[in-house]
């Protein structure tokens, strides 16, 4: 097949190109880089996003387009200038996209387009599934709407649209992962808050592995959960942090001093929510992880 991806220089694009190009297909990859030549047999990289580009001329005949573009939620305070850009990159990427595709004269049979379980807001009481339709109050649960809503503007097109909704993608060096994992290797680590909060955890090779079954599986569309079936409150995860990598679960990073520090980005941390993949599991998809001490003992060994 040939597949475009829109973000395949990130976390998750770097390993999905990987997969794909090990698998034998053709992988081109947007970039502003004009002139970017790729090292990799199957894999192209195609300049947009700026004036003088014309993306659409060498993306005839593309199966799949991945949209995994936006700017980093977890690289500074949420201001009001960075929410905004947070917003507008995701926004702009996919409206860029779907120009794109409209331009095309052969359209692709699948578009798949990133987003997160933030969408549901945050509870320490329910669980959410792909059935629950109503967003959450904050900001992270607005701009998951907002991004999904112009995504869904492809499956008018007649094109099978589904959304990704990772949680917590784990992965030793890249993602949340090393900086949780940093405060137990100097021995500090312990209780982040309460430690009641939720944490609806992913393994980077699930995430591949679930997109292709998504590309590969004709029959589902929508939102898809991209958590293992097994979430565990953030004490639990640090406890079984501790346990594999054979450091402590002692002291605590009390709530008032998270937010002081993060301000409204705390809740990345300090709130969360349990989320189950039910769509993912009724329509056949088998995890390679189903619990988080094999998880990690496979990141870490």
């Amino acid at each position: 097949m040939k597949i475009a991806i829109a973000g395949g220089t990130g976390f998750v694009g770097k390993a999905l190109t990987d997969e794909l190009i090990n698998n034998g297909h053709k992988v081109f990859i947007l970039t502003r880089r004009k002139g970017t030549v790729s090292p990799k047999k199957n894999l192209q990289f195609v300049h947009w996003l700026e004036n003088d580009a014309s993306p659409w001329e060498e993306l005839e005949q593309i199966d799949v387009f991945i949209n995994l573009a936006g700017e980093s939620i977890n690289s500074g305070r949420w201001s009001k200038e960075r929410k905004r850009r947070i917003l507008q990159s995701r926004l702009n990427a996919t409206e860029e996209l779907l120009r794109i595709i409209k331009k095309l004269n052969s359209k692709p049979r699948v578009f798949i387009n990133a987003s997160a379980i933030g969408f549901y807001g945050t509870s320490t009481k329910k669980t959410f599934t792909e059935e629950e339709k109503d967003p959450g109050g904050d900001f992270l649960a607005y701009t998951v709407k907002e991004w999904e809503h112009k995504a869904y503007e492809a499956a008018g097109l007649g094109i099978r649209t589904a959304f990704c909704r990772f949680g917590i993608i784990l992965d030793k060096s890249e993602g949340a992962l090393p900086r949780i994992v940093f405060p137990y290797k100097i021995l500090a680590g312990g209780k982040i808050g309460s430690g009641k909060q939720w944490m609806s955890w992913i393994h980077i090779k699930d995430v591949i592995r679930g997109i292709l079954f998504i590309i590969n599986n004709e029959q589902i569309s929508g939102p898809v959960n991209f958590t293992a079936p097994n979430p565990v409150t953030m004490n639990e995860f640090g406890k079984t942090v501790g346990n594999v990598i054979h450091r402590p679960h002692w002291l605590p990073a009390p709530s008032f001093a998270l937010k002081i520090q993060l301000g409204e980005m705390s809740l990345l941390v300090l709130e969360g929510q349990r989320v189950l993949p039910k769509k993912l599991l009724d329509t056949g998809f088998h995890f390679e992880f189903t619990k988080l001490s094999s998880a990690l003992k496979n990141i870490f060994s």
